[in-house]
């Protein structure tokens, strides 16, 4: 299921978006993690199953009612499980009916793939 990002599991964050390459550098991290913090347009979502935390899916709201999907990654030793799959899905359950959803450049191929399979979920 999917959680709001909330301080206390900023580690946890910042441990699932290390996995993205753009997002290596501790100080790129860093920031990236305080502008979903402290900007409005931006939502980080974390992917819990039980007690733990697998992934993360990060959006952001432009003023064109288009929700872009920035940053989604699954801990390695939990992918190929469908869970980029169904973050997705939830992503758009959640948002579908407010903004048009699209990806953003670094998880595009991803996303393409993933469309089919979180279509085809009941």
């Amino acid at each position: 299921m999917l959680i709001r990002f909330k301080r206390n599991l900023e580690k946890i964050a910042m441990g699932l978006l290390s996995f993205m390459p753009e997002e290596k550098d501790v100080k790129k991290l860093q920031e990236t993690i305080r502008e979903y913090e402290e900007n409005d347009n931006l939502h980080l979502h974390l992917w819990k199953e039980g007690d733990d935390v697998l992934g993360a899916i990060g959006v952001q709201i432009l003023d064109n009612n288009q929700l872009v999907i920035n940053h989604l990654t699954v801990n390695p030793s939990h992918r190929d499980q469908g869970i980029g799959s169904r973050m997705i899905a939830e992503i758009h359950r959640i948002y579908s009916n407010k903004y048009d959803i699209v990806p953003s450049e670094n998880i595009k191929s991803f996303y393409e793939k993933a469309k089919d399979d979180y279509k085809s979920q009941p």
